[in-house]
């Protein structure tokens, strides 16, 4: 009997396999982690835990704007120290519309750099400093070389802090230029507190809403790639001036099938 009970035991345990835990390889998200009862195994609750912890810390990271100035210094390019309405995190996170709008002595320093630009690049911590730290120059030493080889003229780099998307638009507009490509930390997710989005907008002046805006998502090492993430923005921004136009009318049809083949 004991014998028939412990091959009973190893059918049922076969029979009851994860059939999602081959995705592990490919993901990783939370998928095929078993449960104890009606609960989870105590590993992957104490992991879980663990990521939501982690989440929470850098959503209060902050820009290391001293060493991001000096890194910047590369480029060549003039770098503004800007920051939004928004004095501090907690404001920042309870009022988002603060964080969209620049403070009076941010937009006064606008005022000096006013002749017209192509591209504006817009640098804000967002909800992940964190990633913005760990990511802007792998993908800025691609991108710059892209567009200045375009013959693209570039507006100073703007490190912003406590800034939003929609703070893109307030700066491209004073800097009179033409497209803003603003960099900015995402929301952490439990496995991705490092990732960085890009936001382009063509035409750019307050008042947009997201519908106008281009996103590319996911810029980390775990994630889209570095040179991925340059390619496509790249091609977006060569798409949004060929068409005079940005957002949910303009598609990443890179890389498809020509109508013509």
């Amino acid at each position: 009997m004991k014998f028939v009970s412990n091959q009973f035991v190893k059918l049922v345990s076969i029979s009851k396999a994860d059939p999602l835990i081959s995705l592990r390889e490919f993901t990783a998200a939370r998928v095929a982690i078993g449960r104890v009862g009606a609960s989870i195994p105590l590993k992957q609750s104490l992991e879980f835990k663990l990521a939501h912890a982690h989440a929470r810390d850098v959503v209060y990271s902050v820009l290391d704007i001293d060493g991001l100035t000096k890194n910047l210094q590369q480029f060549n390019l003039p770098v503004l120290r800007l920051h939004s309405m928004a004095t501090n995190r907690a404001k920042y996170l309870k009022r988002p519309d603060r964080g969209r709008q620049l403070n009076e002595e941010s937009t006064a320093q606008l005022q000096d750099y006013t002749s017209g630009y192509d591209i504006n690049i817009i640098i804000a911590d967002g909800l992940s400093a964190t990633a913005v730290n760990e990511n802007i120059s792998g993908l800025l030493k691609l991108l710059i070389p892209m567009l200045t080889a375009a013959k693209l003229k570039l507006a100073p780099l703007c490190l912003v802090e406590q800034g939003r998307v929609a703070i893109g638009d307030d700066i491209a507009h004073g800097l009179n230029a033409k497209l803003s490509i603003i960099l900015i930390g995402e929301r952490p997710g439990l496995s991705s507190a490092d990732s960085m989005g890009a936001y382009l907008t063509y035409n750019p002046k307050p008042g947009l809403t997201d519908e106008s805006r281009n996103c590319i998502s996911n810029i980390r090492s775990a994630g889209l790639s570095h040179e991925r993430a340059a390619e496509k923005i790249f091609y977006l921004v060569q798409e949004a001036f060929k068409r005079k136009l940005s957002g949910v009318i303009l598609k990443d049809n890179a890389g498809l099938i020509s109508d013509n083949f």
